[in-house]
């Protein structure tokens, strides 16, 4: 196994510029995810840069790695568009629109790697059936965005019928206002489906973007590999880029704030057949990059515009008394 000074060592000696690369590979390719927002921001703000859809990618990313599941992303992404001009109602809907085509554009990529590699890989470890079920619970979940599109009073019956029992169950306290907010959110979410579905240009442009991310981030560990001068012949590309996916499969199931701890050590076991003894090095690197810069900066950012946002706003008030 590798130990601290192993690891310390190893990425000591690295080239400057590689050094720099892969440190900065994170930040691009949430740079990229930035022009996603740009793309469907532009339909509500006439004046939306790229800079400002890279601004909420960012803080998006600062605020899912901060908490449980990655469930503060979204709301922290709305405040954000809020004050750059979009109304909060097509903030959500823009944010349901980027979760649908990511989603989507995610499992078919992911699909395709699965094909390739899965069933080599599998046959090798059993740790192998954690990610298959990682795979089918994000498969489910596509499955049910476009059924709930398709068929939204059929999600608005069911979900009156598991409201009925939760209450009879003493769980729901308040089942009317559970229900009218379930009701609201599907309504709104198959009302974006039909506004998306007729904009094929910007469907296509974001599902490219998304493209050109996830193989930003499936093909860092190659990148590494190649920095720290491990022997990887070309045809492991496509093992690298599989198990990069495998490692975003486990992590499905991985509630605490950032995925820590199990990401490293699914990271770990996938990785170690590849890169052998340099294995930590490349953990150390590839988690430094993709997850704690992009960390830093988002929230450095979020502080700034945030203040900037108050001080714009203190002094329209001055202005206006």
């Amino acid at each position: 196994k590798d130990n601290y000074q192993q690891v310390v060592k190893c990425i000591s000696q690295m080239n400057l510029l590689s050094l720099v690369i892969v440190l900065l590979w994170g930040v691009l390719f949430t740079a990229v995810w930035g022009f996603v927002y740009y793309v469907l921001g532009r339909k509500y703000a006439e004046n939306y840069t790229p800079g400002k859809g890279m601004l909420v990618a960012f803080i998006g990313s600062f605020f899912s790695g901060i908490t449980p599941s990655s469930t503060g992303g979204q709301f922290v992404q709305a405040y954000i568009m809020k004050k750059q001009g979009i109304k909060v109602s097509d903030g959500a809907s823009l944010l349901w629109a980027d979760f649908i085509i990511y989603q989507t554009t995610m499992m078919v990529y992911v699909s395709i790697l699965f094909l390739l590699r899965f069933a080599y890989y599998s046959a090798q470890s059993a740790w192998f059936n954690i990610i298959l079920l990682g795979y089918i619970v994000n498969a489910v979940v596509v499955v049910a965005l476009y059924t709930i599109a398709l068929f939204p009073n059929l999600y608005i019956k069911l979900s009156r019928i598991l409201v009925q029992v939760l209450t009879k169950l003493h769980i729901l306290k308040n089942p009317e206002k559970t229900l009218d907010s379930w009701t609201l959110q599907v309504t709104s979410f198959t009302r974006e489906i039909k506004v998306l579905a007729k904009d094929k240009k910007s469907i296509f442009l974001c599902v490219c973007i998304n493209v050109v991310r996830l193989s930003l981030y499936y093909s860092l560990p190659f990148v590494i590999a190649l920095a720290l001068h491990i022997p990887l012949k070309m045809n492991e590309f496509i093992d690298v880029m599989a198990l990069s996916s495998f490692v975003t499969m486990a992590n499905s199931f991985i509630p605490i704030p950032g995925a820590s701890g199990g990401t490293e050590v699914v990271f770990s076991l996938l990785f170690n057949s590849l890169m052998k003894d340099l294995t930590g090095a490349v953990l150390v690197l590839w988690r430094f990059s993709t997850y704690h810069i992009v960390l830093i900066i988002g929230g450095i950012l979020f502080v700034f515009v945030k203040n900037y946002y108050e001080r714009k706003e203190s002094k329209i008030n001055l202005e206006g008394m």
